[in-house]
C-alpha cells in the first residue's frame, strides 16, 4: 500500500511539473518591488514561474521590435502596449490596465521638500533628477508638471536624467541629486513616506499614468503568460498593487 501511495505521489508530481510553465516578463522599472512580490506569490499559487526583467518602457519597446524573447509586457504607460498591438507585436484583446501610477517630488533629506513642492521655485538645490522623458512615462509626466508650473525653462540647467525611474531614484537616494521626480511607489508603503521628504504631485498636473499589461506575440499559447494576466487581476495581486500606493 505504501508503495502504491508513493507511485501516486510521484505521478502527481510529474503531472504538476508537466503543466507548469515559464514566462519571460518585461516589467517597467517603477513596478519592480510589487512585481517581485506578485511573481513569488504567482509561482507559489500556480506553479508557473515568471522570469522578470526591469527597465524603461521605451527601451523595452525597442528590444521587442528587435526580437527580444519577452512574452508579456507590463508597461509604465498605455501607449506602448497599444502601439505594439497595432503593429502586430502583441496579442489582440489581451491588453488591460493593471495599475495607475502616481508621481512624487522627493528628497532623501528630511525637510528638504515641502508638501506643495514650493522648493522647485525657491531653489537651494543644484540637481533635479527625472527619468528620460523619451523612454520613461514617469519622466514625461515630470516634464508635464514642470510645464504646468511654468518652471521647465528655469530648472532646465539643473536637470539630470536617469535612463529609467529606478536610476532616477538612485540619483536622489544617493544625494547626487538633491531632488528627484520619482514614482510614489518607490518612496511609500501603505500611504506612508518611508524616508526623506516629499511632495505627492496632484494627478491633475499631468496626464494619468495608466500602466497597461499585454501578452506579446512570443507569449501566444503560453499557459504561464495567460495565467499571469489572470493573476494580475486577482484580489491577491490587487492588494499588493494597492499596498505600494498605486490606484487600480
Amino acid at each position: 500500500m505504501q508503495h502504491c501511495r508513493s507511485i501516486f505521489i510521484l505521478i502527481g508530481f510529474l503531472a504538476g511539473a508537466a503543466s507548469a510553465a515559464e514566462v519571460q516578463v518585461a516589467v517597467a522599472a517603477n513596478f519592480t518591488v510589487p512585481m517581485q512580490v506578485i511573481a513569488a506569490a504567482f509561482e507559489k499559487d500556480t506553479g508557473h514561474k515568471a522570469q522578470l526583467a526591469f527597465g524603461s518602457s521605451g527601451k523595452f519597446y525597442a528590444q521587442i521590435k528587435n526580437g527580444a524573447p519577452f512574452q508579456v509586457l507590463l508597461s509604465a504607460d498605455d501607449e506602448t502596449p497599444a502601439r505594439l498591438e497595432r503593429e502586430g507585436m502583441a496579442v489582440a484583446a489581451t491588453r488591460f490596465t493593471y495599475a495607475i501610477g502616481k508621481l512624487a517630488l522627493w528628497s532623501a533629506r528630511e525637510g528638504m521638500v515641502d508638501d506643495r513642492g514650493d522648493v522647485l521655485r525657491k531653489g537651494g538645490y543644484a540637481h533635479l533628477a527625472i527619468a528620460n522623458p523619451k523612454v520613461a512615462p514617469y519622466g514625461a509626466a515630470a516634464i508635464e508638471v514642470l510645464k504646468h508650473l511654468s518652471l521647465l525653462e528655469a530648472v532646465q540647467p539643473r536637470l539630470v536624467q536617469g535612463e529609467n525611474i529606478a536610476q532616477t531614484y538612485q540619483f536622489a537616494a544617493s544625494g547626487n541629486a538633491e531632488l528627484g521626480f520619482v514614482a510614489l511607489s518607490q518612496i511609500t508603503k501603505d500611504g506612508k513616506l518611508i524616508k526623506g521628504s516629499a511632495w505627492f504631485v496632484p494627478g491633475n498636473l499631468h496626464a494619468p499614468i495608466r500602466q497597461d499589461a499585454v501578452i506579446l506575440t512570443n507569449g501566444k499559447g503560453n499557459a504561464a503568460a495567460s495565467a499571469l494576466m489572470t493573476y494580475l487581476k486577482s484580489d491577491k495581486a490587487k492588494a499588493v498593487i494597492r499596498a505600494y500606493d498605486y490606484d487600480i
